[in-house]
């Protein structure tokens, strides 16, 4: 194989490399004058990175199998980018002043290389790579997490992520091992061919799922969600819910997929389940929450139930569905994160009743906000209001209309909460608002971003047909 099909192949793995590479050497020889230019470079960087991979290649695959690589992935690498890029765009707060701007150089460093461990998960056709991608995600986000030195709260959340983390994957690992100890083999191909009905590979499947629901922060596998998202630095929260989350159903859409089609009725039972109770806990536990980013993590568990929705069709049409939904999902949650960052970054103020008065003080931090939970809500015409279209239409189309009521009836709950932040921007009186903010050009440009895609994007209904050509076959 020549050293060109490889670089086609991992195309995106190669280019990320590069630019971590070079960032860490930028940040060990710059002086002080560079280190002003960092982020910028950084997003420079980045942001051609992004646009480099953005148009599909080939298929093919690399090093024996290894590495598979099929044009939706693309897509799917292309998402997780322009969520990692407005992150970006809504850090810069955490290096101004003296604080923790010595930091910035390992804070880029930690969330891209996490980035790659997500693109091998993606492009893995062996178990040994898919294992390699998985830590490579799970670790430096687990020191993101405590990044945050001088917080309790952030070293809290560290190391129950790292300990939960290592947990779930040594129960991972333990499946892996029983599948490759009844197939003999490593490789996806040879796994799914030789997969049977046999208990102990039941067994084992069941173990492997197990570790990935964790990432997914499926019920009863979510009990570090809150907890984590609460104490962690915001942007890293905001890349924990929308990024990493992401990436882990789009691994978990591909495997079920791909690995376990002849346990299709297996893992479909399973999912049903999951899906009700995920949606059902995540909204009952969001209602009562009164800190902002704890409300937006039980959000979030509730937002993976939806998702799963479009995993438990088994069909072209839902694997197209799921990533319209993360899509969407992706802008309607950084544009949440994108206020509270702004709020937070200057007030320190992180509950829903500092949200009273908001308008009056901050009308467009406010209409930002408003338009992110009306998406997130899925209320008509924006974007959000769509993607649950979609999502709920494929798993009715394969005749699970029961689940697809619950799923609705529970929108109708999210609905409260979601209004309720509404509510407290708009209607409730306070006597001591949020003082009027300027944010940072950075966190401006992640707003107004997220903004048009919240209202535009719902409207590009021809995006369904572009996803679902790649998809096919895969």
């Amino acid at each position: 194989m020549s050293y060109f099909t490889i670089f086609s192949t991992m195309r995106s793995e190669v280019s990320l490399l590069t630019i971590i590479l070079f960032l860490l050497v930028y940040d060990l020889i710059a002086g002080k004058k560079g280190e002003s230019y960092f982020q910028p470079v950084a997003i420079l960087l980045f942001t051609l990175h992004t646009i480099f991979n953005l148009f599909p290649a080939e298929a093919g695959e690399a090093f024996g199998g290894m590495v598979q690589y099929h044009p939706v992935m693309t897509i799917i690498k292309t998402i997780l980018n322009v969520g990692t890029l407005i992150i970006f765009l809504q850090s810069k707060y955490i290096f101004d002043g003296n604080r923790m701007k010595h930091q910035r150089g390992e804070y880029y460093f930690l969330t891209l290389s996490t980035l790659l461990g997500m693109y091998l998960m993606i492009s893995s056709g062996h178990f040994l790579l898919f294992f390699i991608g998985l830590e490579m995600a799970s670790i430096p986000l687990g020191t993101l997490v405590a990044f945050n030195k001088k917080s309790k709260m952030s070293a809290e959340a560290g190391a129950k992520f790292i300990l939960l983390s290592a947990f779930s994957s040594g129960i991972l690992l333990f499946g892996i091992s029983y599948l490759y100890g009844v197939t003999g083999s490593l490789y996806f191909s040879d796994v799914s061919v030789l997969l049977s009905n046999n208990p102990l590979q039941i067994m084992a499947f069941l173990f492997f799922l197990s570790g990935l629901f964790f990432k997914v922060s499926f019920v009863p596998f979510h009990l570090w969600t809150a907890d984590v998202y609460e104490g962690a630095p915001t942007n890293v929260t905001s890349y924990l819910s929308v990024v990493s989350k992401s990436s882990a159903a789009f691994v978990l859409m591909i495997l079920l997929f791909k690995l376990f089609g002849n346990y299709l009725y297996e893992w479909q039972t399973l999912l049903f389940w999951i899906i009700i109770v995920t949606i059902t806990v995540g909204n009952l536990f969001a209602l009562r929450q009164q800190n902002v980013k704890r409300f937006l993590a039980f959000s979030s568990i509730s937002q993976a139930g939806y998702i799963a929705l479009g995993i438990i069709s088994g069909s072209t049409l839902g694997m197209t569905t799921v990533i319209y939904y993360i899509f969407v999902y992706l802008f309607s949650n950084l544009a949440a994160f994108g206020v509270i960052t702004a709020i937070e970054s200057r007030t320190r103020k992180i509950n829903i009743s500092d949200y009273k008065g908001l308008y009056h003080t901050n009308p467009k931090l406010s209409f930002v906000m408003m338009l992110a939970m009306f998406s997130l809500a899925g209320i008509a015409p924006f974007a959000g209001f769509m993607s649950k279209f979609f999502i709920f239409s494929a798993a009715a189309q394969q005749g699970y209309y029961l689940l697809v009521i619950i799923a609705v009836v529970n929108t109708i709950v999210s609905l409260y909460y979601y209004l309720m932040v509404v509510k407290a921007m708009f209607i409730d009186q306070n006597d001591h608002p949020v003082p009027a903010l300027r944010t940072d050009a950075w966190n401006r440009a992640s707003l107004v971003i997220c903004t048009a895609a919240i209202i535009f994007v719902g409207l590009l209904g021809f995006l369904l047909d572009v996803i679902e050509k790649q998809s096919f076959g895969m």
